[in-house]
């Protein structure tokens, strides 16, 4: 069998940071007069920052300036209250998950919009398990486009037809398959039903199984 390569998500598929995320934005649609609750907060799943903030302004015209003054404040929030994440927030299953690709001597990859993705996993103590790494700053295009998942499949030099994307959006299982890859959807049918397999948690993708779709 070929080399293959598995492309993780982050947010939801390694580690569950949507809370922090959720009370980042909520602190700022609060500072700034904003509608938010967590209906929205379900819109943002697998999307840009920029693309988030857009979604809570809903229509509301804002210029450039002030568009990254929030950014950058819900960020810097965002990151203050990631300092307390540590290897407890890796989600069931996922070090054994790691650890049974690794035997198989082939290649891990992470493909997030988030550009805290590093710090994450360097807080997780999971960085060494990754030949490569795309984020929010490798690309210009986020998802639903195929991009990062492109540059993950280029950092561990394996063609896309070798790669397997593991995703818990809608969005990006939607750029997964756009850019041609096989796709592992983590999560509710309704969300992540065009994914090839689908499980209903990270924990429980079998080996045997990523071998299956090659």
């Amino acid at each position: 069998m070929n080399q293959i390569g598995v492309i993780f998500d982050l947010d939801g598929v390694i580690t569950d940071t949507a809370e922090y995320h959720y009370q980042a934005w909520q602190w700022l649609a609060d500072r700034e007069g904003l509608q938010f609750d967590r209906e929205i907060n379900e819109k943002l799943r697998g999307v840009s920052r920029r693309a988030s903030l857009e979604i809570i302004l809903d229509g509301q015209s804002v210029d450039d300036s002030d568009m990254e003054r929030m950014m950058q404040e819900k960020n810097d929030h965002y990151v203050d209250l990631l300092h307390k994440i540590n290897e407890k927030d890796i989600l069931p299953g996922v070090v054994d998950l790691l650890d049974g690709i690794q035997s198989q001597h082939w290649k891990i990859a992470l493909a997030s919009a988030s550009k805290n993705a590093r710090f994450i996993l360097e807080k997780l103590d999971l960085l060494a398990y990754f030949d490569g790494i795309g984020d929010g700053y490798s690309v210009k295009r986020s998802k639903p486009e195929p991009d990062v998942f492109i540059h993950a499949a280029g950092q561990i030099s394996l063609p896309i037809s070798q790669c397997v994307v593991v995703e818990d959006a809608e969005a990006g299982v939607a750029a997964a398959l756009s850019g041609g890859f096989k796709t592992i959807g983590i999560g509710a049918q309704e969300r992540v039903g065009r994914a090839n397999i689908i499980y209903p948690a990270p924990g429980d993708i079998q080996v045997e199984a990523i071998k299956s779709l090659f």
